[in-house]
């Protein structure tokens, strides 16, 4: 009885973040249509007007956007809410992304087309973040989640699922170019675009059924303004933490991922071979997974602030060996792609996995989509411009093919992991297990004695299901699993 509880409380965890899947697949499908547009229609024609860059960085200012708006969706309109619209937006504008044709089918009517369209899936995938793993995290500590396994599965099913996305946008371009082959690359990027609609379409169709987490019932204000000044008071200290942190990761892990094939391209000599290019691309992003998953099963022990810092310090120690050891590393391509990708791993470890969790639950339920919301979004606003600047500070070591062009963006992105590292420890509080309780009713406390009233907090009896529904719920879903 008690595993199958368990069971079912973990399967709405992954209900909630699993969509986040998507997100790792965009952002990473469109490195490879970025090479194989330079393929079709030429790199110059890429590059004459910033075509690849924009590809590149748009969809995370789309995805700015849908984390700031949702992130107030979440608060006052319900976590269901928004996490049904994001499915929605994804599987909508993942669909069109693959139509894109401009007018008489010109080349720039087209990527005109791909970058709207690109902007409004990132509105969905933004929406994800303070709607799907907000509520995720809230359903970590519901009753039935062993205490030293909640911030394991919130990782698992947010984290993770983000990563999982990140290997398989490498992967599907380099099947669809095995079907397809030289003579029909149009196919193989527009279908890799469009098979980005399957995963949003299931999780759409899993989500029907959720109820809204215990907590937001509780100590939601949807019902109620929300006192801004006294959140910013009581939290401003961590969050500032949080999100410098969020914004140098993503600063150093988008434009690294994004370009992994550009990377991959200069070490293999520039081979003429997609199968060379996307192969090595896959196994450059598969380092995300023993990361990710190995710091899921040590976040709960050592906390997430503990292990965010290790993860980042060892990150800026690879960093600093890659720059150093360069020119032996690209005289034996996988030697490179083992370093880049432990790289890449440690990032995962660290704060890939902690930043979300701390972001999440060091805020209370009564802002907590605002506040991981705006944390994120800062993040991608660092992700953006990475994948701007670090174009540039390639250019300006000599470019791509000179050794100071590869190394200084490593040198780089190794001194701001130490930075990141500083920001956490000084800044960042330690996080304990059912700690979203605790806050939620030091919240409480903080609000009332600033004479608040906290009986307007929570859900109205109408908007909440009854103890019995639910119970019947948990019941016919717990028969489900034991018949299979």
């Amino acid at each position: 009885m008690a595993g199958r509880s368990t069971l079912s409380r973990v399967s709405l965890i992954f209900a909630c973040g699993t969509a986040l899947f998507s997100d790792g697949y965009a952002n990473n499908i469109i490195g490879s249509v970025n090479t194989l547009l330079g393929r079709i229609y030429g790199t110059a024609a890429l590059t004459s007007k910033n075509y690849s860059n924009t590809l590149s960085s748009v969809a995370f200012a789309g995805t700015v956007v849908g984390m700031l708006a949702f992130g107030y969706i979440s608060d006052k309109l319900g976590r269901k809410f928004g996490m049904m619209s994001a499915t929605a937006i994804v599987a909508l504008f993942s669909g069109l992304s693959a139509a894109s044709s401009g007018a008489n089918h010109s080349f720039g009517g087209m990527i005109a087309m791909l970058c709207a369209c690109r902007f409004l899936l990132g509105i969905g995938i933004g929406a994800e973040y303070p709607c799907g793993s907000v509520s995720a995290s809230e359903q970590s500590e519901e009753e039935g989640i062993s205490k030293n396994a909640q911030h394991r599965w919130l990782v698992l099913a947010t984290n993770s699922m983000i990563d999982f996305g990140f290997v398989v946008g490498a992967f599907v371009p380099l099947v669809l170019y095995w079907i397809f082959g030289d003579n029909h690359l149009r196919a193989v990027w527009r279908l890799s675009l469009g098979l980005g609609v399957v995963p949003a379409v299931l999780v759409f169709f899993w989500r029907l059924r959720m109820e809204e987490p215990t907590r937001f019932k509780k100590d939601s204000m949807k019902n109620t303004r929300i006192p801004y000044l006294l959140a910013f008071k009581r939290y401003w200290k961590g969050f500032l933490g949080i999100a410098l942190s969020w914004f140098i990761y993503d600063f150093i892990t988008y434009p690294f991922g994004i370009y992994s094939s550009t990377i991959v391209d200069s070490i293999t000599g520039n081979s003429t071979s997609l199968t060379v290019v996307f192969g090595w691309s896959v196994v450059i992003n598969l380092f995300y997974i023993p990361g990710t998953i190995c710091g899921a099963f040590v976040i709960d022990f050592l906390g997430p602030k503990a292990t965010m810092i290790t993860g980042l310090l060892a990150q800026a120690v690879i960093g600093f060996i890659m720059s150093g050891l360069y020119d032996k590393l690209t005289q034996h391509v996988g030697a490179f792609a083992v370093v880049y990708g432990i790289f890449l791993s440690f990032g995962e470890f660290g704060p890939g996995n902690c930043l979300g969790v701390l972001a999440a639950k060091t805020g209370p339920t009564a802002i907590r989509g605002q506040y991981y919301g705006i944390a994120a979004a800062t993040g991608k606003i660092g992700a953006f411009i990475g994948t701007w600047v670090f174009p540039i500070i390639i250019n300006d070591f000599g470019g791509s093919t000179s050794q100071k062009g590869n190394t200084g963006p490593f040198w780089i992105a190794s001194g701001l992991a130490i930075l990141s590292a500083l920001v956490t420890f000084f800044l960042v509080k330690p996080l304990s297990h059912d700690g979203m309780i605790e806050e939620d009713e030091k919240f409480r406390e903080y609000l009332e004695a600033h004479g608040f009233d906290t009986s307007t907090m929570g859900l109205h009896e109408t908007e909440t299901t009854s103890t019995a529904s639910i119970e019947k719920y948990d019941d016919t879903e717990e028969k489900v699993v034991a018949a299979a």
